[in-house]
C-alpha cells in the first residue's frame, strides 16, 4: 500500500501547507482522489451504457431462443463479440478503486503514521507524553475510536506542540478546526447532552451532529443519482425486478452505514465522505453525459451495420427461394459460385464431348456414304473387346435351358 499511501500523504499534506486548514485540504484532497479515479469509473460507466444499449437485442434473442437455453446462450456471447463488450468488466473495472480506496483511508485515519511518515516508537513517544500530562489517554476512547487515535492524538499534540516537538522532532503540527468545527472529534449523536445553556459549545455540537446527516443524504442522492441514469434503456423482466430490488436496498442501506459509520469516526473522515459524494455526483454526470453521447454516434453505425446485415439476409432468403422455386420447376443453371478453375474444366470437357460427337457423326456419316456395314457387335463385347466375355457366350443360355427342360 506504501505505493498508494505516500504520495497520497505527500498530497494532503502539502495541501494543508498551502492552505494551513484540514478541512479544504480533505475536500481538495477528496477532489483529487476523484481525478484519479475517474478513467477507472469511466471503463466502468462506458461498460455498463454499452450493456443497456444491447437490452432490445438481448430481448429478441430471448424471444428467439428462450425454449433452447443453449441456444440462447451461443447467440449472447455471439453477440458480445460481435460488439466487442465483456458483460463483466464493467464490475471488474468498478473494483479497482477499492484497493485504492483502503488505502487512502489510512491517510486519513492515521496522519502521524502515515500522513507524517513517522515511525512506530516516535508515535508511541508522543503518545507517552501527552498521557503523562493528562492531555490523553486510550481508555477514554471507544473501541472503535481506538481505530482513529492517531487523529485524537495528533489533536491532542496541536494543544501541547512544545512538548511533542521536544520528544518527536520530527512531529508536523496540524489544526483541526473547520468552519468553527474541530474535525479530530467524534460527533455527538444524543442530542440530550448537549450544553444549550452556551452558544459557543452548543453551535459546535450541532455542527458536528450535522456532518453525519448531511454524509447520509448526500450518500442517498448520489445513490438514486447514479441508479436513474443508470436505469435508462434497463432490461425488463425477472432480472431487472431483482436488479431493482437490490439498488432499493443499497440506497437504504448505504447512507444508514454512512450515518453510523460517521458518528464513530472523527468529523474529519465525514468531511471526506461528503466531498466524496459531491464530487462522485458530479463525476457519475459528467461521465454519463459524455458517453451518452458517444454511444449515440456507435449507435448511428450500428444502425447502419443492421441495415447492411438485415438486406444481407434479406437478398440471401429471396435467392434461397428462387433456388427452391428453379430446383421445383427443374430447371438447372450453373452455379455462379463456382470456382474459375472448376469452370475452365467443364468447359473443356464439354468442348471435348463436342468434338468427340462431331468426330463420331463424321465417321458414321463416311461409312454411310461408302456402303460400309458396321459389324456387329456381338454380346460378349465389353468396352473395344469383342469376345471379353468368351466367344461361346450367350446371355439367354439359361432362358434356354429352362425352355429346354420344360421341352
Amino acid at each position: 500500500m506504501s505505493i498508494i499511501t505516500v504520495p497520497f500523504s505527500w498530497l494532503l499534506m502539502t495541501l494543508y501547507d498551502m492552505f494551513q486548514n484540514y478541512g479544504i485540504a480533505i475536500i481538495l484532497f477528496a477532489l483529487v482522489v476523484n481525478l484519479i479515479l475517474t478513467p477507472f469509473m469511466g471503463k466502468s460507466k462506458q461498460s455498463m451504457l454499452r450493456q443497456q444499449r444491447l437490452q432490445p437485442r438481448l430481448k429478441e434473442l430471448e424471444r428467439r431462443h428462450g425454449a433452447n437455453q443453449q441456444k440462447y446462450q451461443q447467440e449472447v456471447q455471439k453477440l458480445y463479440q460481435e460488439e466487442k463488450i465483456n458483460p463483466m468488466s464493467g464490475c471488474l473495472w468498478s473494483l479497482i478503486p477499492f484497493p485504492i480506496l483502503i488505502a487512502l483511508y489510512s491517510v486519513i485515519r492515521e496522519p502521524m503514521s502515515v500522513m507524517m511518515g513517522m515511525s512506530e516508537e516516535a508515535v508511541q513517544a508522543v503518545q507517552t507524553t501527552l498521557e503523562k500530562l493528562g492531555a490523553f489517554s486510550m481508555e477514554g476512547l471507544s473501541s472503535q475510536q481506538q481505530a482513529y487515535h492517531e487523529i485524537f492524538l495528533s489533536q491532542a499534540a496541536h494543544e501541547n506542540l512544545a512538548a511533542v516537538q521536544a520528544v518527536a522532532p520530527e512531529f508536523q503540527d496540524i489544526s483541526y478546526s473547520f468552519l468553527g468545527l474541530n474535525l479530530g472529534v467524534t460527533p455527538n449523536w444524543k442530542i440530550w447532552e448537549f450544553d444549550f445553556s452556551s452558544a459557543a459549545t452548543l453551535l459546535p455540537a450541532i455542527g458536528l451532529f450535522l456532518i453525519p446527516i448531511i454524509s447520509a443524504t448526500l450518500s442517498y442522492l448520489s445513490m438514486k443519482v447514479s441508479m436513474a441514469r443508470n436505469d435508462q434503456g434497463a432490461a425488463e423482466g425477472a432480472q431487472a425486478a431483482q436488479a431493482e430490488s437490490m439498488n432499493k436496498s443499497m440506497s437504504i442501506m448505504m447512507p444508514l452505514m454512512s450515518i453510523w459509520i460517521c458518528f464513530i469516526m472523527p468529523a474529519a473522515m465525514g468531511i471526506y465522505w461528503i466531498a466524496n459524494s459531491v464530487f462522485g455526483m458530479i463525476r457519475d454526470w459528467v461521465l454519463t453525459k459524455y458517453y451518452t453521447k458517444k454511444m449515440l454516434v456507435d449507435d448511428v453505425e450500428w444502425l447502419e451495420r443492421e441495415k447492411r446485415r438485415e438486406a444481407e439476409e434479406a437478398e440471401y432468403e429471396r435467392k434461397r427461394v428462387e433456388a427452391e422455386r428453379r430446383k421445383a420447376a427443374g430447371i438447372i443453371e450453373d452455379n455462379k459460385n463456382t470456382s474459375k478453375k472448376k469452370q475452365k474444366a467443364a468447359e473443356k470437357q464439354k468442348k471435348e464431348e463436342l468434338k468427340a460427337a462431331a468426330i463420331a457423326a463424321d465417321k458414321a456419316e463416311r461409312r454411310e456414304r461408302l456402303g460400309v456395314q458396321e459389324a456387329e457387335i456381338p454380346a460378349s463385347q465389353v468396352g473395344n473387346r469383342r469376345y471379353a466375355r468368351g466367344r461361346a457366350y450367350d446371355p439367354d443360355r439359361f432362358n434356354n435351358e429352362v425352355n429346354g427342360s420344360e421341352e
